[in-house]
């Protein structure tokens, strides 16, 4: 089984590429593949910019790192209550490529911030969004207040929401031994 991962923010030191990959290094027997999305710069996508140039390298490249998955795992950093605006406009441009990119991949949508609502806004926007674009979202699930729940080398220190996440992961397990 491969897994595809990253976390939506082009931050390097971004929280939630830490989370995505403490989450699937929790997947014994997989082949794991962490993304930086610094590695797929596009311009601000514009019909206009579109008819100029086609679609980008980039663009292509990433839609074709999402369809060698089995399990897409996907951290959504939160901007304003939303996506990030550099994850957008990835999301913009390779939906141009194939509107259905995410390919009927079964996915893990994951969040988490600074705050107290752990990105709860943007992984609600993703939730209802993401299955339009051909995603199965086999689980979900939000990390508050980064700083103080997570460690790199212990990952989840509250009890509850490392039970909570846990629970989450058994689920995510059993649906993807079907593969």
């Amino acid at each position: 089984m491969k897994i595809i991962a990253f976390g939506a923010s082009y931050s390097k030191a971004s929280i939630n590429k830490q989370l995505v990959s403490f989450a699937a290094k929790q997947f014994d027997q997989a082949e794991i593949e962490v993304l930086d999305l610094n590695q797929y710069q596009l311009p601000l996508f514009t019909v206009d910019v579109e008819s100029e140039i086609g679609h980008p390298e980039a663009a292509k490249s990433f839609l074709q790192k999402l369809g060698e998955a089995d399990l897409l795992i996907i951290s959504m950093a939160e901007h304003n209550g939303s996506y990030t605006a550099a994850f957008k406009n990835l999301f913009d441009w390779t939906s141009r490529v194939n509107m259905k990119l995410f390919e009927n991949k079964k996915l893990l949508l994951l969040s988490t911030s600074t705050g107290q609502r752990g990105g709860a806004s943007v992984i609600a926007a993703a939730a209802a969004r993401f299955p339009r674009h051909g995603a199965e979202i086999i689980g979900t699930f939000s990390l508050p207040s980064f700083r103080e729940n997570f460690d790199v080398e212990k990952g989840i220190l509250n009890e509850e929401l490392s039970r909570q996440f846990q629970e989450i992961l058994i689920s995510v397990k059993r649906d993807i031994q079907r593969l």
